[in-house]
């Protein structure tokens, strides 16, 4: 069995679709050594690097840039698909094209320019959402990451039940309570991180909800604050952008600016410090199809706060106390809960540490490699 894959986001492993190829191609020639690979890349591609063994490269010729996307998408990928001679063609992310050589495997992360419009862009991201939401039916099957995320595929883009399966991330082996703990300090020191605080990924857009936090804090700050700052991570984005309302403006309104240390970007090696260094970990996103940082900071042994929406009940499960999206009351109330009750955070800890066990890679590639079988019998 030969597959094929785009590998569009190859040279990119701190994004989604990046990571999720990344871990399952390293993950699939360790269970499956016998299986025949190539990652067909597009001219830009930078870096090769960490590619699996025996899997062959593909270089595609054309251009970068959006309209370099859609032509590498729906022309040169297929072609090279052909010219491989594969058997299937698996898109790792949510772009399949309209004709395809070979039988044509789709993993649709989310749907969120569906469920959430103002994602879609203009005029230019809502034609490509339409192109691909038409390309997405002529998949023998498509992949999800979450049974939330597969109702969402059925309803918004009408395929059929049963060629739609999900298949779940998983937190990557550097994501431990112990291991790499001597780390630890120097990650402290780096970002100037206080002894205990309140840990929130700071993605800013509307659907990561940070509004939500802050507003929660301001009755955190009331008990804790001086305590327990808020730290958030990310680049800051334009925060004149519609879709990222302006969170260092609203902190000040807020009165709690003096509570929230603003670290910027973290590299990717400091994640596992910066999760078992912080005392609990808030995620108030309105929207995931998985959401793997409650699973990395579980995994971590972090306790988790996080909105009770879309596919988080059934991915944390009891490992997480989940609250109302929306309302920074109950959302503070939970913070404060696991501050101040020692005995709700241990069984908190204790609880998100059994439930990230769920999640393997090695049981994502194994469900993968079931969806190529199924997909060469039919």
């Amino acid at each position: 069995m030969h597959i094929a894959y785009n590998g569009w986001f190859w040279d990119q492993p701190n994004n989604g679709s990046g990571m999720y190829l990344r871990h399952l191609l390293h993950t699939l020639r360790r269970i499956a050594p016998d299986l025949d690979m190539t990652l067909i890349v597009p001219p830009h591609n930078r870096s090769l690097d960490n590619l699996p063994e025996n899997v062959s490269v593909v270089n595609a010729s054309g251009r970068g840039g959006k309209l370099g996307k859609v032509l590498f998408e729906q022309r040169a990928y297929p072609q090279l698909v052909q010219r491989v001679n594969a058997d299937i063609a698996h898109v790792p992310y949510w772009a399949p094209p309209l004709s395809s050589p070979a039988r044509l495997v789709t993993s649709i992360l989310d749907v969120i320019p569906l469920v959430m419009p103002e994602y879609a862009g203009g005029v230019a991201g809502r034609l490509y959402t339409s192109l691909v939401a038409a390309a997405a039916n002529g998949s023998a099957h498509t992949l999800t990451l979450s049974n939330a995320a597969k109702a969402d595929i059925i309803q918004y883009l009408g395929l059929p039940e049963d060629r739609v399966t999900p298949t779940y991330l998983a937190a990557d082996s550097a994501y431990h309570p112990r291991i790499g703990r001597e780390r630890d300090a120097a990650v402290r020191e780096k970002y100037h991180l206080p002894d205990e605080f309140v840990l929130c990924l700071g993605q800013f857009d509307r659907r990561k909800n940070i509004n939500q936090l802050l507003l929660a804090y301001t009755y955190v700050a009331q008990a804790e604050g001086d305590v327990y700052p808020l730290v958030l991570t990310g680049r800051e984005p334009a925060w004149r952008d519609p879709l990222f309302p302006n969170m260092r403006k609203y902190a000040d309104q807020l009165e709690i600016s003096d509570l929230v240390q603003w670290i910027g970007y973290v590299d990717a090696e400091d994640m596992p410090s910066l999760y078992r260094l912080a005392t609990v970990f808030v995620f108030p996103s309105l929207y995931e199809g998985f959401g793997l940082p409650v699973v990395e900071a579980m995994a971590c042994g972090t306790p988790v706060v996080a909105n009770e929406i879309s596919c988080l009940p059934e991915i944390v499960g009891d490992g997480a106390y989940l609250v109302e999206a929306g309302n920074a009351r109950e959302m503070a109330g939970a913070i404060l809960a696991l501050l101040g009750q020692e005995a709700l955070r241990d069984a908190l800890i204790n609880q998100g540490l059994a439930r990230a066990t769920h999640f393997s890679w090695r049981k994502t590639a194994q469900e993968t490699l079931a969806v190529y079988e199924k997909v060469m019998a039919m």
